[in-house]
């Protein structure tokens, strides 16, 4: 996005998702920036042009990053594309990478509409849709959702997983609570007794069976499983408060993102006193602080805020407050089948939306080291290169028999930034050799890949019964059109 002085820009969709990342209206940022809302609308519409002085003036009014603004969005809306188009249903159309750059650039719009379309498509492929004639059956008023959990992840990432309101919202409630970490659980206790008639309650397993929080309208009890620890009995307390306090603010979020079926209106909502929970639990400012002076230790941090290490590699992903930004941290959770489970991104990583992750990512290699945490530097396709750490973690204890639930969970930012990690200590960043993983199989083009699994579906198979190649697959040069 850096300019000379008297270069114009046209950018209307990215100064949209700016001003909305920050949570302004058009008079609001055009007030911050001396400019009239009149002309902020036609910037938005791409109808007047952005000069150099004014995406300055926004950088310094709102403490952005121009290089970050520059490429965040449009590299994962360039990926994502870049997954759909390569699927052998586009084999005969010769798009170049220029034009998938150019839509995800003008159009996020149409980056959406595609992946919902194409995640409609590939579950109809897999028989996961409703037929044809349940569909007809619909209310007029009703839309077909493909996956509502990519829905709402979909609408997480619009908002660079970052919610002003409910940061506000858990910053005001810790203020008044005025409790340590360790005295928590108590005080949330405290408040719903006090201002919402619910008594909190630590139930056994034998009474609860596979439920771990129940809130009882009727008798005015939450219900809380003895087999959950005691972060999560806090962050559980914690979403009952959100739901019951911060219902409005979660509802005005909700409604931002449009028209909803039922269930990702419903999960939204869940996330969302999700977030507020975690909120809560580590509040911006102080855990923000506390992230830059012990330069990211995510056991230490657990340890100050009472915390589990995934709540916190998690929470971590959230410092996207103007003036008091964290390292962009991308994270995602795994079981030992390579099933992601839970992915957010505050940064650029090219997630899969439509498959697993690359095996030679040594987020797997911890369910064989429980105990230790794993680092590591990789490299994509491209040459983009990230610092990674990642670390197996149990959940609930579960009654015998059943198997104890084991998840890795994995933390990287880009390169750039590793500096200010704890872990990249001592190393020498821009000389350590980068593991070269892919996205995911299916979409990785590296050649001799003895962990493939799938060839990459731009390329044509080979196959040689006279030839047995280290990778399993073996495939042409040549992309296929």
């Amino acid at each position: 996005m850096a300019t000379d002085s008297g270069k114009k820009l046209f950018v209307g969709p990215r100064f949209r998702r700016i001003r909305q990342q920050l949570g302004l209206s058009q008079t609001q940022i055009a007030e911050g920036l001396g400019i009239s809302p009149s002309y902020i609308n036609l910037i938005e519409r791409n109808q007047r042009p952005v000069t150099a002085q004014i995406l300055l003036r926004l950088a310094e009014t709102y403490d952005l990053d121009l290089r970050d603004l520059a490429t965040a969005d449009e590299d994962r809306f360039f990926a994502e594309l870049n997954e759909i188009f390569s699927d052998p249903l586009f084999r005969q159309i010769d798009l170049p990478k220029q034009e998938l750059r150019d839509l995800a650039e003008l159009c996020p719009g149409v980056t959406h509409a595609l992946q919902r379309l194409y995640a409609a498509y590939t579950e109809a492929r897999r028989g996961e849709t409703l037929v044809a004639a349940q569909m007809a059956d619909r209310d007029e008023g009703t839309r077909f959702e493909a996956n509502p959990i990519e829905r709402v992840r979909d609408l997480i990432e619009a908002n660079r997983n970052y919610f002003p309101e409910l940061e506000q919202a858990a910053e005001n409630l810790r203020d008044e609570l005025n409790v340590p970490a360790d005295g928590l659980f108590a005080a949330l206790a405290a408040r719903l007794r006090e201002k919402h008639s619910v008594v909190t309650r630590v139930m056994p397993v034998d009474v609860m069976r596979e439920t771990l929080r129940r809130f009882d309208r009727h008798r005015r009890q939450l219900l809380i499983s003895e087999l959950v620890d005691g972060p999560g009995r806090a962050f559980q307390l914690a979403i009952q408060i959100g739901l019951a306090e911060c219902g409005a603010s979660i509802e005005t979020i909700v409604n931002r993102a449009g028209p909803l079926d039922d269930t990702p209106r419903r999960l939204y909502r869940i996330t969302l006193a999700n977030y507020f929970a975690a909120a809560t639990m580590m509040p911006y400012q102080a855990f923000h602080s506390a992230a830059e002076t012990l330069n990211y230790d995510v056991h230490v941090l657990a340890q100050r805020f009472n915390a589990g290490f995934e709540q916190v590699c998690h929470r971590l992903t959230t410092l996207q407050r103007p003036n008091a930004r964290g390292v962009p941290f991308f994270m995602l959770r795994v079981d030992n089948a390579g099933n992601v489970s839970k992915r957010f991104s505050s940064g650029t990583f090219p997630f899969s939306k439509f498959g697993g992750t690359c095996p030679l990512w040594n987020v797997h290699s911890t369910f064989d080291t429980p105990d230790r945490l794993l680092k590591q530097v990789i490299e994509l396709p491209d040459g983009t290169r990230y610092f990674s750490i990642a670390q197996m973690v149990r959940r609930q204890v579960s009654p015998h028999p059943q198997p104890q639930p084991r998840f890795a969970i994995g933390l990287g930012c880009e390169i750039r930034h590793a500096a200010k990690l704890i872990y990249a200590t001592g190393m020498d960043l821009e000389k350590t050799e980068g593991t070269p993983i892919g996205v995911n199989c299916r979409l990785c083009e590296r050649e001799n890949c003895s962990q493939r699994a799938e060839p990459p579906i731009t390329r044509s198979l080979i196959l040689d019964e006279n030839t047995r190649r280290v990778s399993s697959f073996a495939f042409s040069n040549a992309r296929e059109l």
